[in-house]
């Protein structure tokens, strides 16, 4: 097996954590201290690892999903505790112990990690000594850990805006070079740049995945933390722009399948790399809008000069089905773009061209 491994994208991985590092170990001291200081709790362990479970790595960092972490480990928490009290320690009370809370979180949730994590809280309680203050001391302590992680994601959140663009930014960097080799491949004759270009925007779903889920996580946040609130409208906006940027990835798809198709011939369409020179144009003024608005209109202004041209007789291909049938293809992803720009798709369809 080989394990590729990159100093480049460890140091990369490293610098995007640590705000979340920061974070969690804010928590953990935060629940710690109260566990231990106020209500006197000697070893509050479940106080910390409750904490840091539900805060986590993890790209979804909506408050809904924390609760939902902290909820599922203080219920195995509790039966754990449950179970000690009423048949005492030992292998079978471990072992149903175990089967309960792992059939627990997964009827919570459908991941994988959540329902091992569930489960190891719940063997933690078995397995360790009981504290002094009584056995549901430890579930008192997760109820801590957990008030602590939602305290914690409203009041000090992990800049989400910031995060939410940075998707964006992924996303938006391979359309703007899926852009730029599609107008070199259409004027050169260039199959190996389009081949390429194929490949590469048959790999954006997980780029839009995260943007996606990014930006429902800020989203969330911002319902609920102060600091936020005041870039809700931006969010909102944000969210509009990835729909539209979705729909348009999925059909530069088609539109690259069928560029690469049409290329076997060897014949240099220079009209087809003006249109995609346009367009890279549009693009980067879209990304743009990502931090100031007005950038989207400059968008939409070059999105309708090109969808006003795509029509197969301006260009006097409208008996040449295969090359006439990438203006089509094009068709559809000018909507999206315009949509994607602040046009509703009632507009930007009445903007299409007859043919």
């Amino acid at each position: 097996m080989n394990i590729k491994w990159s100093l480049k994208d460890a140091v990369a991985r490293l610098l995007d954590s640590i705000v979340p590092i920061l974070q969690i170990v804010f928590a953990a001291g935060l629940g710690y201290s109260f566990s231990h200081w106020v209500l006197h709790h000697e070893v509050p362990l479940l106080s910390v690892t409750v904490t840091i479970t539900a805060l986590g790595f993890t790209r979804d960092a909506r408050p809904r999903r924390v609760l939902e972490t902290a909820l599922g480990m203080i219920t195995g928490i509790a039966l754990s505790e449950s179970m000690l009290l009423g048949f005492g320690p030992g292998l079978w009370q471990m072992a149903v112990t175990l089967l309960l809370c792992l059939m627990l979180a997964r009827f919570i949730s459908g991941s994988a990690s959540f329902a091992l994590t569930v489960g190891i809280q719940a063997i933690l309680v078995q397995l360790l000594q009981a504290p002094v203050g009584g056995v549901y001391t430890r579930s008192i302590d997760g109820l801590v850990g957990g008030a602590i992680a939602l305290l914690i994601t409203a009041l000090i959140p992990r800049d989400p805006r910031g995060i939410a663009r940075k998707d964006a930014g992924k996303l938006f960097e391979v359309f703007i070079d899926s852009m730029e080799a599609l107008k070199t491949a259409t004027r050169d004759v260039n199959i190996a740049v389009a081949d390429e270009t194929l490949k590469q925007v048959r790999r954006t779903q997980p780029l839009i995945d995260n943007w996606r889920l990014s930006l429902d996580s800020a989203i969330s946040i911002s319902r609920v933390s102060p600091f936020l609130i005041k870039y809700r409208d931006e969010l909102r906006g944000q969210v509009r722009l990835m729909r539209g940027m979705d729909l348009a990835t999925r059909n530069l798809r088609v539109v690259a399948r069928r560029i690469d198709f049409l290329l076997r011939d060897g014949q240099k369409r220079p009209h087809l790399a003006d249109l995609f020179e346009q367009l890279l144009v549009g693009a980067k003024h879209l990304q743009k809008g990502l931090v100031e608005s007005e950038a989207l209109g400059d968008a939409q202004e070059v999105f309708l000069e090109v969808i006003h041209q795509l029509d197969p007789k301006k260009f006097g291909i409208a008996d040449q089905i295969r090359e006439a049938s990438v203006l089509l293809l094009l068709r559809p992803m000018l909507v999206d773009l315009l949509c994607a720009s602040g046009m509703s798709e009632e507009d930007a369809r009445e903007e299409l061209p007859e043919i």
